[in-house]
């Protein structure tokens, strides 16, 4: 079992992979400009070129939620000092089951589930989440409307 200052320093090495500039942009990618709908538009992102910048993200956040899970670092101080594992999982959480057998790939995102649906109102946070994405893309909608019209 590690230390909290292993924990913390394990987290803080994670927040580092995080600014990498390649990783910077995938992420902003993933949180402001992907929202997906459908099934269909994970695989038109799988498809682009954008593919990258998808795996990135998803990939990345598997990984840091495996280490939670076996032990490497305290759940509690990894939910406490991150909150982009929950984004991540809401866009891709109402997909999970499709994407899974569309790629052939059962484990998929199982162990971001398995941290997220932890938390005692995680369904609740993540519904909550996906709202606040609808708002937030009417929102840049709109101020891209003005931009032009402006």
């Amino acid at each position: 079992m590690s230390t909290k200052q292993e924990d913390a320093n394990l987290i803080l090495k994670l927040y580092e992979l995080r600014r990498e500039d390649v990783m910077r942009k995938a992420r902003n990618w993933f949180i402001m400009e992907f929202n997906p709908g459908s099934m269909q538009e994970i695989v038109d992102a799988l498809m682009s070129d954008k593919s990258a910048y998808f795996r990135m993200v998803t990939t990345y956040w598997e990984m840091a939620a495996s280490f939670v899970n076996h032990g490497a670092i305290d759940e509690q101080m990894f939910n406490d000092a991150n909150g982009e594992h929950m984004v991540v999982f809401a866009k891709i959480e109402p997909f999970l089951q499709e994407m899974r057998t569309t790629f052939n790939s059962p484990n998929a995102g199982a162990n971001l589930e398995k941290l997220i649906m932890r938390k005692p109102d995680a369904k609740e946070y993540l519904t909550a989440l996906r709202e606040r994405f609808k708002q937030m893309a009417a929102m840049r909608a709109e101020a891209a409307s003005k931009a032009q019209a402006g």
